[in-house]
């Protein structure tokens, strides 16, 4: 037999914070990339190397306004469980800066560098998709499409 519940405790309690989920719902989540027709097209536009990764962009020139993904890593990176690992590092800097910093409209692609993207530290790693942003998006003049 269970003892009675105390009031305000319990599955009857009010909650103080709002669900997980409406707290991310404010930033637009980039969509996956799995095409690889996709990647073919953002490899032939814009790069910006950095030591943690190379990210490529384009503008696809469609009407939708959703920010799409891609994640690759050859297997210079290493076994599958380095490669996995450096993609999952790799979607977490996506997570952690696209919603802010990408423009709509757009198609970015991370492609992992050996050693570098599994061994640097992540706040570099976020410090260096912040400035290759910048600096593919300086390349067009600073507008957002």
């Amino acid at each position: 037999m269970t003892p009675p519940e105390a009031e305000g405790q319990g599955h009857s309690a009010p909650t103080q914070s709002p669900p997980a989920a409406s707290l991310c719902a404010s930033r637009a989540k980039p969509e996956v990339m799995r095409n690889r027709s996709d990647f073919l097209r953002a490899a032939s536009a814009r790069r910006q190397g950095t030591q943690g990764f190379l990210l490529q962009a384009r503008a696809r020139g469609d009407e939708s306004p959703a920010i799409r993904v891609g994640f690759t890593c050859s297997k210079k990176i290493g076994n599958a469980v380095a490669r996995n690992r450096a993609k999952r590092r790799l979607r977490a800097l996506a997570r952690a800066v696209l919603p802010k910093l990408a423009y709509p409209g757009w198609d970015y692609v991370l492609v992992g560098r050996p050693n570098a993207t599994i061994g640097r530290d992540f706040a570099l790693l976020l410090a260096d998709l912040e400035s290759a942003l910048s600096r593919i998006h300086s390349q067009t003049g600073g507008q957002r499409k």
